[in-house]
């Protein structure tokens, strides 16, 4: 297992494993015009959502800019080791697509509705 090495906007390095995304289509976004903030994000992560799925429901994201995530202190663990919870959370509770944008900077995972 490679442990992947992240700055945090405080400076400090967090150390963690790479998670299991089996099952999970990843989708690594650097778009020609940087997203001004979390909503041009969301809009080009739902833009890829449905190039993807018929239906979707975002299950967690993280915006670096500001240091939050959703679901709100899922990453409770100051262990160098653990897997940020907005991953897990979104790898135990289905999610078929991780859009990663700018290397991290904003996160969205999301998973197919099937009525």
């Amino acid at each position: 297992m490679t442990k992947k090495h992240e700055e945090t906007p405080a400076g400090k390095v967090c150390a963690f494993p790479d998670p299991d995304l089996s099952g999970i289509t990843v989708v690594e976004l650097e778009p020609n015009q940087s997203p001004a903030d979390y909503l041009a994000a969301m809009d080009l992560a739902k833009e890829e959502a449905t190039r993807h799925m018929d239906d979707y429901m975002l299950i967690s994201w993280y915006d670096r800019d500001r240091d939050f995530e959703s679901p709100q202190h899922t990453t409770e663990s100051d262990a160098p080791s653990a897997i940020p919870g907005y991953v897990n959370y979104g790898i135990s509770h289905d999610a078929k697509l991780k859009v990663d944008i700018e290397g991290g900077r904003f996160v969205f995972f999301f998973t197919p509705i099937d009525f």
